[in-house]
C-alpha cells in the first residue's frame, strides 16, 4: 500500500482522524494525500470570483488542521479540489494511484443519531475506491483479527482483495472468512478459490437473512479488531445505504470497517 487519500470535512472529529491516518501511513511506508473538496455555484451577473477565495480559505483551513498532528516519517501532500464529490474523489484517485480512502463516518453531519452521514454515505455508495471506515475518536493500532463476511466466494477481479492482503501481510493479521448464504445464495457461491482459501485462516459458513445479520450473529464470537465487507448491488449495505445517510440504528461499528470493491 503506497499511497492513501484522505477527505476531509469540517467535523470535530477531523484532527483525531487526521492522525490515525498519519499513523495508518507510516506502518506502511506509504504516502498521504489529504483533500478537501468544493464545488461552487454561481449565479449570472455574479462580479467576485469566488473560486480563488474558497479554494485559498480551504487550503488554509488544511494547513492549520495538519500543523496540529503529528506527521512524523509520513510524506503529506495536502490539495484543494473543485469538483462534484464522487468524481473529483474517482479522477484524483486514479492520478495518484490511490490504494486506500479513509474517511471518518461524519465529515460534516453533528446529529448523534448518524452513523455514516451524507458525504461519507456517499462516496462509500457511490465510488469503487476500496475504503477504510475508522470510528470517531479511535486510535491506530496494528490489526491482529479482521473478520471478512461475504454472500459469495465467487472472485472475478484479480485486485479486489489487495487491500485485504496488504493489511493482513503488513501486520501479519489473521482473516476469518465468514461465507454468509441468505435467499439470494446460488449455486457455487460457497466455492472458495485457491486465492481466498489462501487468505481465510479458518472458514465458517451460516445461513442468514442477510450478510449484516450473519456477521451480527457471529461478531462477538470472532472478537475482530476490522470487519471487511464488499460492495454488491445486493450487497451489505443495499438497503441500509438506499439512503446516503445511514443511522446508528441501524449499523454502526466500534471497530474500523474495510469496505472492498466488487468481487465480481
Amino acid at each position: 500500500m503506497k499511497n492513501i487519500l484522505v477527505p476531509v470535512g469540517s467535523s470535530k472529529n477531523a484532527l483525531s482522524h487526521l492522525q490515525y491516518a498519519v499513523d495508518f501511513a507510516e506502518a506502511f511506508g506509504a504516502k498521504l494525500f489529504i483533500v478537501q473538496i468544493y464545488n461552487v455555484y454561481t449565479k449570472a451577473g455574479t462580479m467576485i470570483k469566488i473560486d480563488p477565495i474558497i479554494e485559498r480559505e480551504s487550503k488554509a483551513f488544511l494547513d492549520d488542521l495538519v500543523s496540529k498532528i503529528d506527521t512524523k516519517s509520513v510524506e503529506v501532500v495536502v490539495k484543494t479540489l473543485k469538483g462534484k464529490l464522487v468524481n473529483t474523489l474517482e479522477l484524483a484517485s486514479k492520478a495518484a494511484d490511490i490504494d486506500l480512502i479513509l474517511i471518518e463516518p461524519r465529515t460534516n453531519s453533528i446529529r448523534e443519531e448518524v452513523f455514516l452521514g451524507k458525504t461519507s454515505g456517499k462516496i462509500i455508495k457511490q465510488t469503487q475506491i476500496p475504503a477504510l471506515i475508522v470510528p470517531e475518536g479511535y486510535k491506530f493500532k496494528p490489526f491482529s483479527n479482521i473478520l471478512l463476511a461475504i454472500k459469495s466466494a465467487i472472485i472475478k477481479k484479480n485486485d479486489a482483495l489487495t487491500p485485504l492482503l496488504s493489511i493482513k501481510n503488513n501486520f501479519k493479521a489473521s482473516v476469518n472468512l465468514l461465507l454468509v448464504k441468505t435467499p439470494y445464495y446460488n449455486e457455487g457461491d460457497f466455492d472458495v478459490d485457491q486465492k481466498l482459501s489462501d487468505t481465510a485462516n479458518n472458514i465458517t459458513q451460516t445461513e442468514n437473512a442477510t450478510t449484516f445479520h450473519g456477521v451480527l450473529q457471529h461478531l462477538q464470537s470472532y472478537n475482530p479488531d476490522m470487519l471487511c465487507v464488499v460492495r454488491r448491488k445486493r450487497g451489505f449495505f443495499t438497503k441500509k445505504w438506499e439512503k446516503n445517510v445511514i443511522l446508528k440504528k441501524d449499523f454502526s461499528s466500534a471497530i474500523p470497517v474495510l469496505v472492498l470493491r466488487g468481487l465480481k
